[in-house]
């Protein structure tokens, strides 16, 4: 009789290995589909479903500890238009409970999270945007933040075409990561302990002043290497995993203050195709936008102007002689201020073409020239028995070259 051979047991680590990060991810989305509807109950619940007006603009705003955040979130708002303060997500989570939490690196639930932060919201103060600090930081507020994104799309379509579509506008999500490594994050973060350390201080000294939040991870540079490390693992990658949804924007922020805020104004550049309406920028696209005139505007100005040249040269001929005689003298006398106004009666300015060589000669020899027509009414005669006066239309051509001024020292 054969004997089958005794099943082989697993190695000793495999009956303890976690589960795959795949699999954590896969929990943690499907978690975030019952944290996010059992939210959404509760909103459509207490607002209303035609109340739920969510900000235009949201600018997700993450970053190592240190990395700058709180110092950059004016600038961020400036660049934006934003006029509310921004809406940073730990301050919202007051509770004692919460705080101890915190306080020992840890971060506080999702359910809790997602709901605080999706009332704030609503406040109208926040309709054309809010700069959120500190969310999403997990996978399971991510999963919540795209389920949100996607709600405010289909509530727009929804009321679309009704007396509230101007309270549903097109949504814009931002992501902003401020990104610095983990010896200069810790550095970062002792360093502003013990500036608010000192500061309290003097406050507690003097009785002058405001006292500020000590935080325990900015005193202790183990609880600092902690709390760079859950950013890692846990806020960074989760807002990695929308760079595919959202616009993402990746800063690094070891440089000095100006570069970090030169790469932001890039960064954030108005760009109307992602912002606009679908339906707003299909009646816009097909203007031309500055940038693609201004592309190739000297090679066409060559062209036109050796064209000129060779296609029709007395009339070109003629717009220098003009140039010359008649509006160079003017404007060497405004060489300090920069500007000279000539006004022309000239007929050779009724030719839209000489005109069109007017200022293309000005703009290459590096001048801005405007040109504007003005009729003025001018009396001939008088009927004395009428009353009528005749007149006729006098034109006036009103010329405008700019061009940078004298330096020249004043006073």
């Amino acid at each position: 009789m054969n004997k089958q051979p005794p099943a082989k047991k697993p190695p000793h680590h495999a009956a303890k290995a976690p589960a795959s990060p795949a699999k954590h991810q896969d929990l943690e989305v499907k978690d975030a589909q019952i944290i996010f509807n059992s939210v959404w109950n509760e909103l459509e619940s207490e607002y209303g479903r035609a109340r739920l007006h969510f900000p235009k603009e949201l600018i997700l705003l993450g970053g190592a500890p240190g990395a700058g955040k709180g110092t950059n979130t004016p600038f961020i708002m400036e660049a934006r238009g934003l006029t509310c303060a921004p809406i940073v997500v730990s301050s919202l989570l007051d509770t004692p409970e919460m705080q101890r939490l915190k306080d020992s690196g840890n971060m506080v639930g999702d359910r809790e999270v997602v709901s605080i932060l999706f009332k704030k919201l609503l406040d109208p103060d926040y309709q054309d945007g809010a700069i959120l600090d500190g969310f999403p930081r997990t996978f399971a507020q991510v999963e919540c933040m795209k389920l949100l994104y996607h709600k405010m799309l289909q509530l727009r379509a929804e009321f679309y075409n009704t007396e509230h579509r101007a309270l549903f506008r097109q949504p814009i999500v931002h992501i902003m990561m401020l990104f610095i490594d983990e010896k200069e994050s810790v550095a970062r973060q002792m360093k502003r302990g013990l500036e608010v350390k000192d500061h309290n201080e003097e406050v507690r000294r003097s009785g002058l002043g405001q006292l500020l939040e000590e935080r325990k991870t900015d005193m202790d540079p183990v609880s600092a290497r902690r709390r760079y490390q859950v950013f890692k693992e846990r806020t960074y990658d989760a807002l990695q995993s929308l760079r595919e949804v959202f616009h993402y924007h990746f800063i690094n922020a070891q440089g000095s203050l100006s570069e970090v805020q030169q790469n932001i104004i890039k960064e954030l550049q108005y760009q109307s195709s992602l912002e606009l309406d679908p339906r707003t920028f299909d009646s816009l696209h097909r203007l031309p936008i500055a940038s693609k005139i201004v592309e190739h505007a000297r090679q066409e100005l060559v062209k036109r102007l050796d064209g000129y040249e060779m296609d029709e040269p007395d009339l070109f001929h003629k717009v220098i002689d003009f140039i010359e005689d008649h509006i160079m003298p003017i404007v060497v006398h405004h060489a300090i201020t920069g500007i000279a106004n000539i006004n022309s009666e000239d007929p050779l300015l009724n030719n839209s073409v000489a005109m069109a060589m007017l200022i293309d000669v000005f703009s290459e020899r590096g001048y801005h020239a405007s040109i504007d027509l003005h009729k003025i009414e001018v009396p001939e005669s008088f009927d004395l028995q009428t009353g009528h006066i005749s007149c006729r239309t006098k034109k006036v051509w009103r010329i405008q070259i700019r061009f940078k001024g004298s330096e020249i020292r004043r006073g």
